[in-house]
């Protein structure tokens, strides 16, 4: 399991996706949870910064859980998802502040994720405020965007919440490159 989360930690700080210590991962195991800790670095997992905590219920090690373990476990309560990334990639919070929800341009974009919607689109939201709409939104789809913040992908494995991650900020990338060139998608 350590494995995993050094994984994907480590390559969503090589990508940018993250900051130093910026994100989440998360994994369901029955009526617990693998989270990391609060104010953990992901390009340099460690076995001390996982947390196991009860999806329903808290336990002694709680308070050290990231400070959005609320948001995984809503996300846990209310979808068949057993692993969760939370990550801040820079283009897809870019065009966060401008597009109610990204269509991918480029074919493994659309093909993996057809399109994210992004939530808080009036302002800056609070986190705590969009969980259950964040939960409620990844029943439909891989990847939700939060306006300003950043994505919550999920899927049955930690890598292949990590691949859809990146696959959006690629696709990301390539959309906030043609608009910068005046070009319209598709």
């Amino acid at each position: 399991m350590l494995a995993q989360f050094q994984t994907v930690g480590q390559a969503l700080f090589t990508q940018g996706l993250v900051c130093s210590q910026g994100g989440n991962l998360s994994i369901k195991l029955g009526e617990h949870l693998v989270i990391t800790h609060r104010g953990s670095t992901l390009g340099s997992i460690q076995e001390g910064d996982l947390v196991e905590t009860g999806v329903n219920k808290n336990n002694r090690l709680t308070p050290l859980a990231s400070k959005e373990l609320e948001i995984h476990r809503c996300i846990y309560k209310n979808t068949s998802a057993l692993a969760i990334v939370h990550a801040h990639p820079p283009y897809a919070v870019a065009l966060s502040f401008t597009e109610r929800e990204i269509v991918p341009c480029d074919l493994e974009g659309q093909v993996l994720l057809s399109r994210v919607p992004v939530l808080g689109t009036e302002e800056v939201a609070k986190l705590e405020d969009l969980s259950q709409e964040i939960a409620r939104l990844l029943n439909e789809y891989r990847v939700v965007l939060v306006r300003g913040h950043g994505s919550f992908a999920v899927s049955q494995l930690l890598e292949e919440a990590y691949y859809c991650t990146a696959a959006l900020e690629q696709s990301c990338r390539l959309l906030y490159l043609l608009k910068a060139l005046r070009v319209a998608p598709g």
